[in-house]
């Protein structure tokens, strides 16, 4: 099945515009054109991907998941019209941080880094790291900083990383409580996996209470009391309070920061691989 980017492009316009008439406007077809387009499409794919109740319109479970998809394949398509129309540029590098290090200073150096390379197109994505380590995998991304379990192999560099339990420094959580109330992201996250391990090895109970995909999420509801996280230095603000061995909370000690390149990675990439690497170098030399 070979998915049609004229017919991705009027159903991310209909999400978007929530309504045919408007998704029409925005990519010049009339309101029936479009309607044609979107049943066409579900045929393709051989699944309805709208629910349609009057002038609402909205995603099924199935169109939800074409989304991100549909997104990522019309910016990859505008991407290399992009460089083909710059054929003297030095192309383009996809990068994925962890939020975390987007909100940190990383931000700053992806800044020189770009103005130092005015034909490079830099690309980055913040998300979590089990979903940036699988897109570099696919070769969706050129370069990836993610946090992973410590001792895997593959690498151009890794650097240990210190991870604390945090609880909230105006309404702590009573540690001795029977279920321990667990703030964290969503299945799949290393720090998540790392949290349940460390209590279930301890013999104590635990409880979901909060969990998001946003990590100021995290640090609110840290914040406001709503249970205990663990989270990275960088991470915890000046409202959390960090639990030690005394309270029954060691600070968790087998997570990684590892920095990866795809297999083909330009020269360009292999340059802002270094960048990273020493800003890495730099805050680890900082914590020590």
């Amino acid at each position: 099945m070979q998915l049609d980017l004229e017919l991705l492009r009027s159903f991310v316009s209909v999400v978007e515009a929530g309504g045919f008439t408007r998704a029409g406007e925005r990519v010049h077809r009339t309101q029936s054109t479009v309607s044609q387009q979107i049943k066409r499409l579900e045929e393709d794919v051989g699944q309805v991907l709208l629910h349609r109740d009057g002038k609402d319109v909205r995603p099924t479970e199935a169109g939800e998941r074409l989304l991100s998809y549909a997104r990522r394949l019309l910016s990859l398509a505008e991407e290399a019209r992009d460089v083909l129309r710059q054929p003297g540029g030095e192309g383009a590098i996809r990068l994925g941080i962890p939020e975390d290090f987007a909100a940190y200073r990383l931000t700053k150096l992806l800044g020189t880094f770009s103005r130092s390379h005015p034909g490079l197109r830099l690309d980055v994505r913040a998300d979590q790291s089990k979903n940036l380590a699988r897109d570099l995998e696919r070769g969706e991304l050129d370069l990836a900083l993610y946090k992973r379990a410590a001792g895997e192999k593959g690498a151009i560099a890794v650097w240990p990383e210190r991870v604390h339990w945090v609880t909230s420094k105006s309404h702590p959580v009573d540690v001795d409580v029977p279920s321990v109330p667990l703030i964290g992201f969503p299945l799949g996250c290393v720090y998540r996996a790392g949290a349940i391990h460390a209590l279930e090895s301890a013999g104590r109970a635990w409880h979901t209470a909060y969990t998001s995909s946003s990590l100021s999420g995290i640090q609110a509801a840290v914040a406001a009391g709503m249970g205990l996280s663990i989270l990275s230095e960088m991470s915890i603000q000046s409202d959390h309070r960090v639990l030690t061995a005394k309270d029954g909370f060691a600070p968790i000690s087998k997570t990684e920061v590892a920095l990866m390149a795809s297999p083909n990675a330009s020269p360009a990439t292999l340059r802002l691989a270094d960048r990273l690497a020493e800003f890495c170098e730099n805050v680890q030399a900082k914590a020590a």
